[in-house]
């Protein structure tokens, strides 16, 4: 079942109003997550901003409920545990709202089953000069060791295994060291780091034969089309080295060495203009074949998800950017609400190929479906592939539909996020006129 609520606040009258602001958003977020038009009527937006700034409601709580749905989805999966940041407001003077989210993916058919794990910090100039002398557990950057250890817990919900999966600003020494025990990382290399030995982390897989090459689909970006890659892949072991800190107490609890696998993946021949692409990856994996390269190169490349989720959330969805509301508690909770209800969106783009036979109702309402059935004939052409592939009462069934009225032609390559959120939106309106004529 798809999530309905934004938590329980320890009060019925919250979790409803809960309810209403996820319901809305998923049903006029087309118009931004502005709160006036969130709440249709004054008696809606008034609903809203009292929900927002109610000092019981915190982003914590929703993200807590978002997770609890997650793991009891992951039960006999292994879980990429994907991590990244991203700016909500800045001011153009070093101070900024971000947003550190964590989603679940599943390893083996590319599922996006939901937040793991998110919270929000706010930077303020003049902290980087007493970054060094600051403990590890005071730092900005710890909210990358702490998603990890949030990602470690869906172990206890049946993950049989977990990987995360993070760009280069992970590649910390500390992640490494101090990652939970059964967790795996996959992390792209920042640091060209002198190893043991005293060679270059960058340069140990120059004199090292290729295990093989893989072809990666590489979707489109900002002035980016999609396109396909082919990968020179190499792997050794490295040994990574303590690096040296002013805190020499707390630098001397890390192991004074870490033996971690180092997968190198590099693009030959890109189209012309297009850089190549190029990734250094860190990982816990064992890699001693091209089979176990291209996996763990497959992991990192899901990481293109979280880019989306943040694509949806900003000025191509929701466009929570554009929102200007004073009281930043206030904010932070819009924006946490606005976070899960994209995470359902994109779960519609994930699973619009009916690859994984996923249930209508973990996005749909049980309502729906007879709405999406009725709509469907009249979005279909006359050629094989302007049919609906998919059966009746699946995701990808309503996928279709959505994808169809968002204007997706069912030709030249396959509906993004931003063509299925319109869909979607779309179809709430139809959904809602057609609610409406089955009660005259």
């Amino acid at each position: 079942m798809a999530l309905t609520t934004l938590g329980h606040f320890g009060d019925k009258r919250l979790q409803a109003g809960g309810a209403f602001v996820l319901d809305r958003l998923l049903s006029v977020g087309q118009t931004g997550v502005r709160v006036r038009p969130l709440g249709g009527i004054r008696a809606g937006e008034m609903r809203i901003r009292r929900f927002l700034h109610n000092d019981d409601v915190t982003p914590g709580e929703m993200v807590r409920t978002a997770r609890a749905h997650t793991a009891g989805l992951v039960q006999g999966r292994h879980i990429l545990a994907i991590q990244d940041t991203t700016s909500l407001r800045d001011d153009g003077d070093q101070c900024s709202l971000q947003l550190h989210p964590t989603i679940a993916v599943d390893a083996g058919g590319g599922t996006l089953l939901g937040l793991v794990h998110a919270e929000f910090f706010r930077r303020e100039g003049g902290k980087k000069a007493s970054c060094g002398k600051r403990p590890f557990d005071e730092k900005e950057s710890r909210r990358w060791l702490t998603a990890t250890e949030q990602a470690a817990g869906l172990h206890a919900a049946g993950a049989t295994r977990v990987t995360v999966v993070a760009d280069r600003e992970c590649d910390i020494y500390d992640e490494f060291a101090r990652c939970p025990v059964g967790t795996d990382l996959v992390v792209r290399a920042h640091h060209d780091r002198v190893l043991k030995g005293g060679k270059r982390l960058f340069s140990c897989t120059d004199a090292l034969a290729e295990l093989g090459r893989n072809i990666i689909e590489v979707p489109a970006g900002p002035g980016r089309l999609a396109r396909k890659a082919v990968l020179v892949l190499k792997a050794c072991v490295v040994t990574l080295k303590r690096p040296m800190r002013n805190r020499a107490a707390e630098s001397a609890k890390l192991p004074p060495k870490l033996d971690l696998w180092f997968v190198e993946a590099r693009e030959i021949n890109p189209p012309d203009g297009v850089p190549a692409l190029h990734w250094r990856l860190l990982t816990t994996h064992a890699v001693t074949s091209l089979a176990d390269a291209k996996r763990v190169t497959g992991y990192y490349a899901e990481r293109w998800t979280v880019e989306q989720l943040f694509r949806v959330m900003k000025t191509k969805g929701f466009d929570i950017e554009a929102v200007r509301m004073a009281n930043v508690e206030a904010f932070e909770n819009l924006a946490a609400a606005t976070l899960i209800a994209a995470v359902q969106m994109l779960q519609m783009v994930r699973d619009r190929d009916g690859v994984n036979k996923r249930p209508l109702e973990d996005v749909f309402e049980p309502s729906d479906q007879a709405a999406l059935e009725a709509l469907c004939p009249t979005l279909e052409g006359k050629t094989a592939k302007q049919q609906n592939p998919h059966r009746k009462g699946s995701l990808a069934y309503g996928c279709w539909v959505c994808a169809r009225l968002g204007g997706w032609t069912c030709y030249y390559g396959k509906p993004g996020p931003v063509v299925m959120l319109a869909g979607y939106y779309r179809f709430k309106a139809i959904q809602e006129g057609w609610a409406l004529g089955r009660l005259v």
